[in-house]
């Protein structure tokens, strides 16, 4: 095991990294120009080396980066305005004075009729590569002119023609909504574009790149509208199942996703082709990859989709070895790390264990009183990544302030502290860890209390909107934290 660990550049020696997802760096026109490069350069200036991400895909109007209405496509949300200023496809003026839809379609008019100044960056010839390399783009595109032309509705209200993919009407659409589906193209050329930007400057700085996928996608999503077959749907395409969990730790009633359902068995038909596009498309862009809800290949929640409960489903089981061996057969080397948090059984573990794929352990998980659990600190394995807290997690501070006294005298004698240590007696504990990377949400750094939560599981209020302080870097101990990343050889 170790010795395949080692073949994994990130896991390749002891690493430390931060947990920020793109849209919480500051800047007023976008985040992946100069914004993302000076948080990569304090991550370097700190001695991190890794930067995770939550899924990067566009999402619908509550945020949530699990809910993204593509599987492949980038949150044009992300995108660097200012970055296009260079180049002339836009003008300075207009970055305060057009909306973000009205600039990015400025900037695709002037680059389809050639009038800007050809960069490194932007040519004619990278454009015509990235159209014709990326399968899914037409589809997408479609999805998303379709969803402006027919505003406030999910694809199976749309006209019958739409709805069901007819080629006249797809014709119909490209012919009378062309602007829109070239700056829909556009503005993921300009995405993909500036994320490979931020992939050279992170290379130079010694960082590596740690994205996440979702099990599963949104329901009204291009994935789905292009592929209705190869999910659990009814004639009308609507779920007849939807995704979830029991209750678990993270939520007692339990959760209710509402993500469609994968037929497993049609996509076996085909070696699992949709899968591995999308892997693929993923490892272009990130050196690591965490596959969230990872116990959903042995066995996945199904409730029925007409009940908003999600104690009335029931396990099924997932592809397991199949599906996992197709992958690593189209894709050998592929970088993934298995999630496996919530409700895991032995069988869970078997096949995590069986392609070899490191997990999880979480910090803020190990004080239930069992000294086996694989979260304290001295129950952790080298293979596996271990967090002080995740995206869905408290902050490490406001999960301690919230703990009740058994619990938190529980963790002041295990972790040997006061209280008024906290969050940093966590990160150390984490730094000492035999686990190859351990990764610290930017929030701990910053020793922020529940008001920079940034996911609460199970509400749909609130989420996914915290944001870096400007100031963020001032607020830091950078030579602090690099030593202590030097002092436990990371």
């Amino acid at each position: 095991m170790i010795q395949e660990l080692r073949r994994n550049p990130v896991l390749n020696r002891r690493r430390a990294g931060v947990l920020l997802h793109p849209t919480a760096l500051p800047g007023a026109f976008g985040k992946l120009g100069a914004s993302a490069r000076a948080f990569m350069d304090t991550l370097a200036d700190a001695g991190m080396t890794v930067w995770q991400t939550l899924p990067l895909g566009p999402p619908h109007p509550d945020l949530s980066p699990y809910q993204a209405l593509s599987a492949h496509a980038g949150n044009p949300l992300m995108i660097d305005l200012e970055e296009l200023v260079p180049a002339g496809l836009l003008k300075t003026e207009e970055l305060g004075a057009l909306t973000r839809t009205e600039a990015t379609t400025r900037a695709s008019q002037r680059f389809q009729s050639g009038h800007y100044t050809p960069c490194e960056v932007f040519t004619p010839e990278t454009f015509h590569h990235f159209v014709t390399r990326h399968r899914w783009l037409d589809d997408f595109a479609l999805f998303m002119t379709a969803r402006e032309a027919f505003p406030g509705m999910g694809w199976v209200d749309w006209p019958d023609q739409l709805r069901d993919r007819e080629p006249a009407a797809l014709d119909a659409l490209r012919a009378s909504h062309r602007s829109t589906l070239d700056r829909v193209i556009f503005e993921q050329y300009l995405f993909f574009s500036q994320w490979g930007q931020v992939r050279q400057y992170a290379r130079a700085r010694g960082i590596w790149l740690f994205g996440d996928i979702p099990i599963f996608v949104a329901h009204n999503s291009a994935d789905v509208w292009a592929n209705p077959q190869l999910y659990k749907l009814d004639g009308d395409g609507n779920p007849r199942v939807v995704a979830g969990v029991p209750p678990d730790y993270f939520s007692p009633e339990g959760q209710h996703w509402g993500n469609p359902l994968f037929d497993w068995h049609r996509m076996a038909e085909d070696g699992y082709r949709w899968w591995i596009e999308r892997l693929a498309s993923q490892q272009e862009c990130f050196d690591l990859l965490r596959i969230d809800h990872f116990r959903g290949f042995q066995a996945f929640w199904e409730i029925p989709a007409d009940t908003p409960q999600p104690t009335r489903g029931y396990w099924v089981p997932g592809p397991a070895d199949h599906f996992l061996e197709a992958c690593l057969r189209e894709l050998p080397g592929l970088p993934l790390v298995a999630e496996n948090l919530g409700i895991i059984g032995e069988d869970v573990e078997a096949l995590r264990h069986r392609f070899q794929l490191p997990g999880m352990t979480v910090m803020q998980f190990g004080f239930d009183g069992n000294p086996d659990n694989p979260h304290l600190l001295h129950n952790h394995r080298e293979m596996n990544l271990v967090y002080t807290g995740t995206h869905d997690n408290d902050t490490t501070l406001g999960w301690y302030r919230s703990l009740d006294e058994r619990t938190r005298w529980h963790v002041d004698q295990y972790l040997r502290i006061q209280g008024q240590e906290m969050p940093w007696a966590l990160i150390q504990a984490a730094m000492g860890s035999v686990s190859r990377l351990v990764m610290v949400p930017a929030q701990d750094l910053l020793a922020l209390g529940s008001i920079a939560r940034f996911n609460t599981p199970g509400t749909s209020r609130d989420n996914w909107r915290w944001a870096l302080p400007v100031n963020y870097r001032e607020q830091v101990n950078l030579s602090g934290l690099k030593s202590m990343v030097s002092l436990y050889g990371r």
